[in-house]
């Protein structure tokens, strides 16, 4: 992995990112002093492509004139645009995905209500709308693109997301399943497992600018639940070196951080931490003006990793990550042992021994449930708090990281609720406790997260897209899949009406806007959700895998009537 230090005041890696991106970059800069901040997406100018070499390219925007103060003029801005470089939508090309049937065999039979099977059927359809390859020219040339060259089709997000994601890719692939693509969500396990191969880990999404961050570990548990569907073995066999490389990177070096709780044991637990310094390529010139505030370029680096650590979470952005929740630039993401990142990490675990039972490697599967009772452990005395009854993000203070072994305070423990403090429900081995359980299910029905339309990701109102009043369909999957599984009475009642919630609102806002929404206001039943730093994106890969998952698992009756 290519690491270099940064200049002493920025603590932590940082991986360059390609010449092309650093490129574009003062394209999508130029271009928001020509066109303005109306309407304006940093994104769609590091997604172009170049008709020619960069050489060539970069020789003929330096010759574009200028004005005596430097500036550029639409029209020639326009010129360059149109002949040297090509648009988002030239990378990835339209494929009809192998395994899409319109009404495929067995599908949904819980669903009785004929309504909301027709609605099933459209959102199920919507695959094929989603669905792309990476276009000849991008394996021909990969130089000339910042898309990265996977070579499986792929189901994308939708709206200005034209590429894959890491953590999106697990609920595409609940829905896939769902529908019978079998075929299809294996391809997109396969691509995204030759990004370990190539870069060590998974990229938060298939491009060039993503190389210095991960996203949600998830990957494992996709493939448990493609071998559950097709009991295929050559599918586990060849992804389980992969799975290793990518538990390293998420338990060794910057992401590991030991802590030692009240009795003096110490423990180890994981962090996001992105390995980067500058503004984030796809928002630069936003990360850029946040970061304007700042007095020097020591915290202005550090911002741009927290910002980028935040990226990393999934969770971009959120109060959550803020000492200050009114002030973006309190953003602190490394500072936190996140809950959910240390419950994904445990579900890994978990699914690796699972898996490497099932190809008799019996080391590994001793190795990695030995891995699963430590993080259950740190997790069970480092972020649970039974007075709450959540598990809470603990705050690792200011101390310097250069120190080995942090020490447990009760006071470093965040005591907001979170919807992300309820993740652990969803990994088997910390819901088997019949009271743990029902005292997360009595603190959940308390903690104000509860909406009518679905659970909120937080109780602050901020304008970040990761705060109240939105809900996100990954959450809500999670916590119902795991009130669902842990076997309690009053836990499975309290998902189906979640669930109930949930669906409602996104066949209601579907029905009034034509389409299926990347996030939803869950304090409204049939009302999408706003805030951020790009406008609401619609298409919309996760929202339709949870919604085809829910349906699959608690079916729709013939006598219930799906409105607000």
């Amino acid at each position: 992995m290519n690491m270099i230090k940064a200049e002493s005041c920025a603590k932590g890696p940082v991986i360059p990112t390609a010449p092309l991106v650093v490129f574009l970059e003062k394209v999508q800069e130029t271009a928001l002093q020509v066109y303005g901040h109306k309407g304006f997406d940093p994104k769609l100018f590091v997604d172009m492509s170049l008709r020619q070499n960069l050489e060539v390219t970069v020789e003929a925007f330096n010759k574009i004139p200028r004005t005596v103060n430097g500036s550029v003029l639409k029209n020639d801005l326009d010129g360059f645009i149109g002949k040297y470089l090509g648009g988002a939508d030239e990378d990835l090309v339209y494929v009809e995905p192998v395994d899409y049937v319109v009404e495929p065999e067995g599908f949904l039979p819980k669903v009785k209500n004929t309504e909301v099977r027709a609605w099933a059927l459209e959102v199920h359809s919507l695959w094929k709308n989603l669905s792309r390859k990476v276009s000849d020219h991008v394996l021909e040339k990969p130089e000339l693109y910042t898309l990265l060259p996977l070579k499986n089709p792929v189901i994308i997000p939708g709206s200005r997301f034209k590429e894959v994601y890491y953590w999106d890719s697990y609920w595409v692939i609940r829905g896939l399943l769902a529908s019978k693509m079998y075929e299809t969500a294996k391809g997109i396990v396969y691509n995204l497992i030759s990004l370990i191969d190539q870069f060590g880990y998974v990229l938060n999404g298939a491009r060039a600018y993503y190389s210095n961050r991960s996203q949600p570990p998830v990957l494992a548990a996709m493939i448990v639940e493609i071998y559950e569907r097709t009991g295929d073995l050559d599918l586990v066999t060849r992804s389980l070196p992969s799975l290793l490389k990518e538990y390293h990177f998420w338990n060794s070096g910057i992401h590991k951080v030991t802590i030692q709780d009240a009795q003096g044991s110490n423990h180890s637990l994981s962090r996001y931490y992105a390995m980067w310094n500058k503004p984030r390529p796809e928002s630069s010139t936003i990360d850029s003006e946040t970061a304007s505030k700042l007095p020097n370029i020591c915290e202005k680096r550090e911002l741009y990793r927290q910002l980028a650590s935040a990226a990393e979470s999934g969770w971009d952005f959120s109060s959550r990550w803020m000492r200050n929740k009114s002030d973006l630039t309190t953003t602190s993401t490394t500072s936190i042992l996140p809950v959910d990142l240390n419950a994904f990490l445990l579900k890994m675990e978990l699914d690796i021994a699972f898996l490497a039972n099932l190809i008799g490697e019996s080391s590994t599967v001793t190795h990695y449930t030995e891995a699963s009772q430590n993080r259950q452990k740190a997790m069970n005395s480092i972020l649970w708090n039974a007075e709450m009854g959540q598990w809470l993000d603990y705050w690792l203070g200011n101390s310097n990281t250069a120190e080995d072994i942090y020490k447990w305070d009760d006071l470093h423990q965040n005591k907001k609720s979170f919807a992300s403090n309820f993740v652990p429900l969803w990994t088997e081995t910390l819901r088997s406790d019949n009271i743990t359980t029902q005292k997360v299910v009595q603190s959940l029905r308390s903690s104000g997260l509860l909406q009518p339309a679905g659970i909120a990701m937080t109780l602050s109102k901020t304008g970040q897209q990761w705060d109240f009043p939105n809900g996100w369909a990954p959450l809500q999957h999670i916590i119902i899949e795991g009130l669902s599984r842990s076997g309690l009475v009053e836990a499975k009642a309290l998902a189906e009406d979640i669930a109930v919630r949930w669906l409602k609102t996104n066949c209601v806002t579907y029905k009034k806007t034509g389409t299926m929404h990347e996030k939803y206001d869950v304090t409204e039943c049939g009302a999408y959700g706003g805030g951020g730093e790009y406008k609401p994106q619609t298409g919309f890969g996760w929202s339709n895998g949870v919604v085809l998952a829910l349906l699959e698992e608690f079916g729709w009756p013939e006598d219930l009537k799906i409105d607000c």
